[in-house]
């Protein structure tokens, strides 16, 4: 290489993880800098020994005054608080935050925090990395950013109800409403996610809820139960439509009937069950997607009016087919009708039974018809991702310990084909571990990028207790948000550039980073946060929201701002900032859906009345207690409470993979 930068090799999924680092101009740099400091003291001429006395003695005079100055200047500092209690000696952090010197995507507030005198013992000495993310964060900034997160919400929301509803999305740019793309059917990219009804609305009902607005979360349950239909002539995506739309009314539903109100009150005058009924409503109009698969895995669309189109086509994702259980789950449970549940687990079993002999991974496309993989990619982004999700949040929730099982197996056969680099994220020799995508048949490499939605892995890592491994995958994806501002849909960690270069405001990275702070309390995760808000303001605000940036290099943007933006991207970044949330506080135990939204975690959900149609469980029961000592024991203590406020990943570690991205 002639620029210097590092570049990533993989070796093959059978073989060798190891990924070389070449940096010989940093070598070169090295040796010629030794060179230059010989021939330096080479020329250093003795000084006169009279000149060298005075010359000390007067240094020391200075040096003797300056400590007595700061000796006084410390007193001083000291009993300021008891003379003048009602001085605000604190620096102020206005927002929007100030343009950030350097890289897109960072900010001087590091090197701001130590001066407001809230902790920063650890970031006096160090190396950049440390001054800048070591020691305890300013309770002050932490609210303000708080503030500032539920800001973005609200001027999202609020435009929308203002220049769209009732249709589906805002324009951002033009200020104006977005439906399905009536003229032109093929245009899937909208009509797979836009039913005509309502969408933003229904997808942010929760977020109103988790900030504490009851009022407009009161109001908006009352638009959508007083405006909403699904009888509509409408073909979505069974998954977009279960996700964003069952997912959130079934969560709203929870919220209001929950007898505690957590986040104050929630209820409903003269409530009757209104949304769990609009939910049972849609979901049978979903039902025809299960209907006459030979395997079993439904078709991708359904006509809410009409069921499946005559000329459907019989390729699924296998995210898209096997990430249903949780939302149909909780519908069956909360019925007693135990349908929903069992066609979408069947639906995961069927996905489950086509997997490699050989490795054990799944592919990313399938026939439903015929099983056959037409997609072998196997990783952990696109196609893929909330399959692994789905297995796991099923069994927190459902408690059924087939899908533990088929976790723990797939997590397994992921670390075995799809992780390379060194075995330990913080120690070690090698560069940092990184998934990429294989043949599912062979574990070979197929390619070089890595897409944006392979960032929830962390989170989910953290769910299992793997939160070494987490932080490590977290700040690579971190280093590509510093430098571009954003993610972009694939990046190329070969050529250190996009593949595709739009970001519509995923939440995958916030959602990671907001696990990871949980898990760990390292304030590191809390500066993540601030620069993640900050890209937002600086290079994603429009005139009625926030905007798609079309390419995060030249920094353009799209004229749409997709529903998940308020359903998880604020939602996880008001949470990261807020301690005190009844999320966090109020005794609750609570888990997000793969859109981002709130379900309790309760015995209701883990007593179902139809045992029978899931056979096999007790002669699974030792085998899951065997693996998951393997995956989980392991790990879920090895951050200790000691590194709380050190780097979660050593400063050296880190600047490798600012250098494997291109950062430095």
């Amino acid at each position: 290489m002639t620029d210097g930068r590092s570049r990533l090799r993989l070796g093959s999924a059978n073989g060798s993880r190891a990924l070389r680092v070449s940096l010989p101009l940093l070598k070169a740099a090295r040796s010629s800098a030794a060179g230059v400091a010989v021939r330096e003291g080479e020329r250093a001429a003795p000084l006169n020994y009279a000149r060298g006395v005075r010359a000390t003695m007067q240094w020391r005079s200075v040096l003797l005054g300056l400590l007595l100055l700061r000796l006084a200047l410390q007193a001083l500092l000291a009993l300021l608080p008891a003379l003048a209690p009602g001085l605000c000696l604190r620096r102020r952090f206005p927002f929007p935050f100030p343009p950030p010197p350097g890289a897109a995507g960072s900010s001087h507030w590091g090197s701001l925090l130590w001066r407001d005198g809230d902790g920063g013992g650890a970031a006096a000495g160090g190396d950049e990395y440390e001054r800048r993310y070591s020691g305890a964060f300013p309770p002050q900034l932490r609210a303000r950013l708080r503030d500032a997160a539920r800001g973005m919400f609200v001027f999202s929301y609020d435009s929308y109800m203002q220049h769209a509803f009732p249709r589906d999305e805002l324009d951002p740019l033009h200020c104006r409403g977005r439906g399905p793309d009536r003229r032109d059917p093929s245009n899937l990219n909208i009509n797979d996610v836009l039913g005509n009804y309502s969408l933003t609305l229904i997808d942010a009902l929760d977020t109103l809820a988790v900030m504490g607005n009851s009022s407009e979360f009161q109001k908006a349950v009352k638009l959508v139960i007083d405006t909403v239909s699904f009888d509509k002539d409408s073909t979505v995506q069974v998954f977009e439509a279960t996700i964003r739309v069952l997912g959130s009314l079934l969560s709203a539903h929870i919220i209001i009937t929950d007898t505690k109100q957590p986040f104050g009150d929630m209820t409903i005058k003269d409530y009757d069950n209104e949304l769990l009924h609009m939910a049972h409503d849609l979901a049978v109009r979903l039902l025809p997607a299960f209907e006459n698969t030979k395997t079993g895995i439904p078709y991708p669309r359904v006509n809410l009016k009409k069921g499946v189109p005559p000329d459907s086509n019989n390729e699924t994702c296998t995210a898209g087919a096997g990430s249903l259980l949780v939302e149909f789950g909780i519908l069956s449970r909360l019925l007693g009708d135990s349908t929903f549940e069992w066609v979408a687990r069947r639906a995961v079993k069927a996905l489950w039974s086509l997997r490699s002999n050989n490795t054990g991974l799944l592919g990313n496309v399938v026939n439903i018809q015929t099983g056959h993989w037409v997609g072998k990619q196997s990783g952990l982004g696109a196609g893929s991702d909330s399959f692994y999700e789905y297995l796991l949040k099923s069994y927190i929730l459902f408690g059924e310990k087939e899908d533990l099982e088929m976790f723990n197996d797939a997590y397994r056969n992921i670390q075995n084909h799809l992780r390379r680099g060194r075995e330990a994220c913080n120690e070690g020799e090698g560069d940092p571990p990184l998934y990429v995508n294989v043949n599912m048949f062979t574990g070979q490499l197929m390619n070089t990028w890595i897409d944006s939605l392979q960032a929830f892995f962390p989170g989910l890592q953290v769910l299992i207790g793997d939160v070494e491994d987490a932080i490590c995958l977290h700040a690579f994806y971190y280093a590509i948000w510093k430098r571009y501002g954003a993610l972009p849909e694939r990046y190329n960690w070969q050529l250190q550039a996009p593949d595709v270069p739009f970001y519509p405001l995923r939440p995958e990275l916030v959602e990671s980073t907001y696990l990871l702070y949980q898990a760990t309390k390292n304030p590191f995760y809390l500066h993540v946060g601030m620069d993640i808000l900050q890209s937002l303001e600086k290079y994603t605000k429009a005139k009625c929201g926030y905007a798609t940036l079309h390419h995060v290099v030249e920094k353009t943007k799209e004229d749409r701002m997709e529903s998940f933006f308020l359903s998880e991207t604020c939602k996880y970044l008001y949470l990261l900032f807020d301690e005190e949330n009844p999320v966090h506080k109020s005794g609750n135990k609570y888990m997000f859906t793969t859109e981002g939204h709130i379900v309790s975690v309760d015995e209701r959900f883990r007593n179902s009345l139809w045992q029978d149609i899931l056979p096999g469980e007790e002669d699974a029961a030792e085998k899951i207690n065997e693996l998951k000592a393997v995956n989980f024991s392991s790990n879920c203590n090895r951050v200790p409470d000691e590194r709380r406020y050190l780097l979660p990943l050593k400063s050296n570690y880190m600047r490798q993979i600012d250098r494997m991205v291109g950062l430095i």
